[in-house]
């Protein structure tokens, strides 16, 4: 390729001069420099600088199959050529779209039959709050359009999905957003949970404020509750497991539709297809993308249930939305095949029987008692490690986020890529890493605590 051309400083140089970077600091960016990455294989990422790092969050959350599989490059080249795109307006069709829908709705819960394609999250959250809004308009409810959100929810990045996630420092910088969304408690019993409250009590009381916000608004208002079955990007938040059942119940009396967000939880992370199989969820629209086509095409797909499409197609109207590459038959036909390729390799049942409870089990017993560690979550192959000063009081590190950021730090010095969330550190594997790279990852965690230890106690003067 053509960056072998050029040396780390020289790309460096240009990426400072031309890149602006999504979630970056641009001015510490350009002091610090960019790591270039240049190559992957398997469950490993290549540097400029030919540093093999073990990627612990599947590049962002998506590469669920891993990296290096040439049959998805065949399959997109074979598809380029046939038909490098055509779009799915003007009653049109392509192939790739109607296989792919034809196949998720094969996979989702049974109530949900119907797929809306665009090529990201963010792009298939704005789909679902427009549909959702949509439909009761359509049923003659045109005032029912209030969305119950979390605080630390993430949605996505463009202005109707930033307005449903609950980001404050992403809702400083929109200068007013969409409006009617609401936003109530994250269900973190490690953050939240009251002395003495049991986990099974914090669910429930998470759950009722949805149910405050609702009868506050007034039922007649409100139009859904939407929801990540494990809150992802906000630090691996995975409520009790009284929370869902709960939420399905106030959803179902006061008539309050159910919109899933499982971007990051869909095609396998949380050892079924999809986190509402896995937690029993029954949703009215699900948000999928990332692990859809495992990072190797930008797609998305938003499956819609049965009682919204129903009524979309039963009465009938446009529905005045849709994206140029909704449907892109070279996305879809990679999609396609990541599917058969998970689905083939028994990746999901690998997850859910036997990698997931070994990664959480392994961690638990090396770094359970470390003087960094407040917690160590997971589900399926989704990690949280809670990052404290004290790990009695929950005490966090002087500035916020520092604890984080120092462990972040040293487990790239380490060669494993990890993600810091506020003061926790998140890891979001491929699905097809075994038991070695588990083995392998838990070592160069270790060495990554052990390494910011000495550093934030040096910090704090205690060394």
């Amino acid at each position: 390729m053509t960056f072998q051309n050029f040396s780390t400083q020289q790309l460096q140089k240009m990426d400072a001069g031309h890149h602006l970077h999504p979630f970056t600091d641009h001015k510490d960016l350009r002091e610090e420099g960019s790591r270039v990455i240049t190559g992957a294989k398997g469950a490993f990422v290549y540097d400029s600088d030919g540093n093999e790092i073990l990627d612990a969050m599947a590049g962002l959350w998506c590469v669920n199959i891993g990296y290096g599989w040439d049959e998805l490059a065949d399959v997109a080249a074979d598809q380029m050529r046939e038909l490098p795109y055509y779009n799915s307006f003007f009653r049109c069709t392509t192939p790739t779209p109607i296989l792919l829908a034809e196949k998720i709705a094969s996979l989702a819960p049974d109530n949900m039959n119907q797929v809306f394609f665009g090529s990201s999250g963010s792009e298939a959250n704005d789909t679902a709050l427009r549909i959702v809004r949509h439909y009761w308009a359509i049923e003659g409810k045109p005032e029912k359009n209030i969305i119950i959100s979390r605080e630390w929810a993430y949605h996505g990045s463009t202005i109707a999905a930033t307005s449903l996630g609950g980001m404050s420092a992403m809702h400083s910088q929109l200068n007013g957003a969409v409006p009617n969304i609401q936003h109530v408690m994250s269900p973190c019993y490690f953050e939240s949970g009251e002395d003495g409250e049991s986990e099974h009590a914090f669910g429930l009381r998470a759950a009722k404020s949805v149910e405050d916000a609702i009868l506050a608004a007034g039922p007649e208002n409100v139009a859904a509750f939407i929801g990540e079955p494990i809150q992802g990007a906000g630090g691996v938040r995975i409520p009790p497991a009284s929370y869902w059942p709960e939420i399905q119940r106030i959803c179902d009396k006061y008539d309050i539709l159910l919109m899933l967000d499982e971007v990051i939880c869909g095609y396998g992370r949380t050892g079924e297809w999809f986190a509402a199989q896995s937690m029993d969820i029954k949703a009215d629209t699900i948000t999928t993308a990332k692990g859809l086509t495992s990072g190797y095409q930008p797609l998305s797909a938003l499956i819609v249930g049965d009682r919204i499409a129903n009524t979309l197609v039963e009465k009938g109207g446009e529905f005045y939305h849709g994206y140029t590459y909704s449907g892109h038959p070279v996305a879809c036909a990679v999609g396609l095949r990541n599917l058969e390729i998970i689905e083939r390799e028994g990746m999901i049942e690998r997850v859910r029987d036997d990698t997931g409870p070994y990664l959480l089990d392994s961690l638990q017993k090396a770094i359970g008692d470390h003087p960094l560690v407040g917690e160590v979550r997971g589900f399926g192959f989704l990690i949280a490690i809670e990052i404290v000063k004290d790990r009695q009081t929950k005490e966090r590190f002087e500035p916020a986020t520092s604890g984080a950021a120092a462990v972040r730090d040293h487990a790239i010095a380490n060669n494993i890529m990890m993600r810091a969330v506020m003061d926790t550190m998140i890891m979001s594997p491929p699905l097809s890493w075994t038991r070695d790279h588990i083995d392998m990852a838990v070592e160069r965690v270790i060495a990554a605590l052990n390494g910011a230890y000495k550093q934030l106690l040096a910090v704090d003067g205690q060394e």
